[in-house]
Parts: C-alpha cells; structure tokens; sequence
C-alpha cells in the first residue's frame, strides 16, 4: 500500500510517499512559502532537486508535486493512481477522537470546531485535507492526531483546578501534543532495550522549538507538559511554557495589550527568543553561551532547568523511571545540550558516558552500563507512525 503521508502548515507542506508494511519511503519533500515565492525540495529517484515558482495555495502546491511523483525523470511512480491513501497529521482531536480516525465531513467538522483551540494548527491541516481532497478525489484519507496517544491520562491528569463547569460546557482541559512522536518514541526505546513496553516506565522529552515531556507507564501516557494548547510545559523557541496566569491580566493592565497582544507575546515573542533577545534558534542560544553572552546563558539555563524539572516530578509520578529518552530536533542534535541536562539527573542514578555523546541523529544509549535508569536519544519518526496508523486503520 502506498500511503502519502501529509503535514501541512500554514504556508508549508511536507510530504512522505511510503510504501506500507516494508516502510519504504520512495520520496519526500517539502514546500515552504506557499503564496509567496514558493520553494520545493523533491527527493525523487535521482536524487535531490529544487524547484521555485509562484504557488498561490496548497491544492496548487500540491498538484505540483504530484506532478514530480509520475515526472519521467524525478518520479517515483507511473501513475497517480498508485497512490491507496493519504494519512494527515492532524494537531488538535480534542476528546473526540482517542484513535485516528477516517477523514468525512463529521471529522472535518469537528477539526474546525478545535481550530478556536488550536489556531496555528488545526486550519493549516484543514488546508491540507481538502488539498488531497481537490486533487486525489478518489482516495481515503485519514486523520492521525497529536492528541489521540495522552487520551490515556486519568482526570486527575488532565483536570484544571478551575469551576468544573467550564470543562462541561468548553471542554477545558489538559489535552497534550506531539503524540505520534511520544508514542513512536517510548515504543522504539522499549524496542532497542529488548523489553517489553507494558513493563517499563519511560519518560518521553520530545525538545525542538516546539517541547513537551510525557510520562509513560506499561505504554500508556500518565501525564505529559502540554496542556489546553501547545503553549503549555516546557520553555520553547517562541512559547512561554508555564507561568503564573496573574501575569497575563498584569500585562495587560500595564502595558495597554488586547488578548490578541498578549496572545501573540507569549507564542510567538517569548520562550528563548523572549529571554535572549536574539534567536529563537538553540543553535544560535548554544553558541552564544558558549562565547559567554549573558542572555542567551540565561534563556539556556532556563531551558535546561524546566526539563530537568519536568523529569523530576514525572520520575515521582511514575514511582521510578527505567529510562529517559531524548527526541526532536534539539535533543536528537545537541550533545552540549544532552551533557547539561544528563549532569542535572544524578539523582536518578543517571551517569552519561561522554564517549558516547559526540553525535547527531542516531539511536544510541548515552548514560553508561552502570546507571540505574537509561538515558538514550531515539529521533522521532512521526511520518511513520501515520503511514502505520493509516495502514492498519485501512487494513
């Protein structure tokens, strides 16, 4: 089954054709600047290659690239009808979807009821959905949601202590994201570490601009940072993380700020961007800490310390934890990064061998054979876990 694997943003596509169950990936790409300038980078048969022109939308965007997977030279396949389905990230399935779930109007429905909640997110993948929908009529299409994996969590994980009435009537309420990669991840650690996943406690920290820890017990999320919205937990490239919610009304009070000013402040101008002033790029924060700059010192060692938190306080809620396993763009690249956090966790009997940590984007256990729990880098792999959750779901 070849399944086209979709995460659309607001003005980006990214694409991977897989060939399900042997996981082949016959080609990706991505398409950045829609409605602008667009960029695609195609990694067809041949290699790679890069195409500009003006795309004015996603269904657009889209025909382009389908016209690269049948093109002669770069294509991967004969004929479009090749293609048996299409599997959507979706960030935002509230409590109506606990599973993935086939895409007709009642789910597109309900996905643009969540947008309210999720409005970065949520429209983009509505975008992407009625692209492939334009375009590949004939086809199912399937609706993987970051939300679905920490549905597990128990009401005294995900309730705020609020009036009651509010999650009656609004559904307000902890929800957590970057589930496929949390669920891809914890599965993968279990694998490597030959152990079976309903026996271990595993504490997930999926850390790239966009951050979340989760707490996973016997395969089953018991907690995670994110909560209402992705704006919660951990300190982000442009996202506050936690705070005290007095702040937002004494900001606005102060400074004059409407929701919407103070909507955008905490997604978009805090978080490491916030704190340093400079980047929201950790890259640039590693770099400047290095070369002794004040600021972005400070925005790392903020960084740090909510993650070593988060561990903490799942490792008590977990009652123990057998291993910490690190993900995403951050954490899978950094062994700067990866040595201040792992010197933060001898409490947990953790101990890093600094032999094995010179590296970028490869599974590897990184604490040594002595440490009482596992420290180990798995990169995600979301695109899989759609093709697998819309294969199965179809089979």
């Amino acid at each position: 089954m070849k399944i086209l694997v979709l995460n659309a943003g607001s003005s980006s596509l990214k694409y991977q054709l897989i060939s399900m169950p042997e996981w082949d990936v016959l080609s990706k790409w991505l398409v950045d600047k829609i409605g602008k300038w667009t960029v695609i980078k195609h990694v067809g048969k041949i290699g790679k290659v890069e195409i500009q022109g003006d795309l004015e939308n996603h269904s657009i965007a889209l025909k382009k690239v389908l016209e690269l997977l049948v093109d002669p030279t770069h294509g991967v396949l004969n004929s479009l009808e090749e293609i048996d389905a299409a599997g959507h990230r979706v960030v935002h399935g509230g409590e109506e979807f606990v599973n993935s779930a086939r895409i007709d109007d009642y789910a597109k429905t309900k996905i643009n009821e969540l947008c309210e909640i999720a409005p970065l997110h949520n429209p983009a993948n509505l975008m992407g959905i009625n692209a492939v929908e334009d375009v590949l009529p004939n086809i199912p299409n399937i609706a993987v949601f970051d939300t679905s994996f920490h549905q597990t969590m128990e009401p005294s994980a995900y309730m705020y202590s609020i009036p009651y009435k509010y999650y009656e009537k609004y559904k307000v309420r902890r929800y957590g994201f970057h589930g496929t990669s949390h669920k891809y991840v914890s599965y993968r650690a279990a694998e490597i570490l030959g152990k079976d996943i309903k026996d271990m406690n595993i504490i997930v920290c999926h850390v790239g601009n966009g951050a979340s820890v989760s707490a996973i017990k016997g395969g089953k999320v018991v907690d995670t940072s994110m909560g209402f919205t992705p704006l919660e937990g951990l300190t982000m490239g442009t996202r506050s993380g936690d705070l005290d919610p007095a702040i937002v009304a004494f900001l606005m009070r102060k400074e004059n700020m409407t929701i919407d000013e103070i909507d955008h402040m905490l997604n978009k101008q805090s978080g490491v961007l916030g704190i340093s002033g400079v980047s929201s790029d950790m890259r640039d924060i590693e770099d400047g800490h290095i070369a002794g700059k004040t600021q972005e010192t400070l925005a790392l060692d903020v960084y740090v310390n909510k993650i070593v938190k988060y561990i903490g306080s799942y490792t008590a809620i977990l009652n123990g934890c057998d291993a910490v396993v690190l993900t995403a763009g951050t954490l899978e690249n950094s062994a700067y990064i990866r040595k201040m956090i792992a010197d933060k966790l001898g409490w947990l009997g953790i101990t890093l061998d600094e032999s094995k940590n010179d590296f970028r984007w490869e599974e590897r256990i990184i604490s040594t054979p002595e440490s009482k729990a596992v420290l180990m880098v798995v990169p995600t792999n979301e695109e899989y876990m759609i093709a697998k959750e819309t294969y199965d779901l179809l089979k």
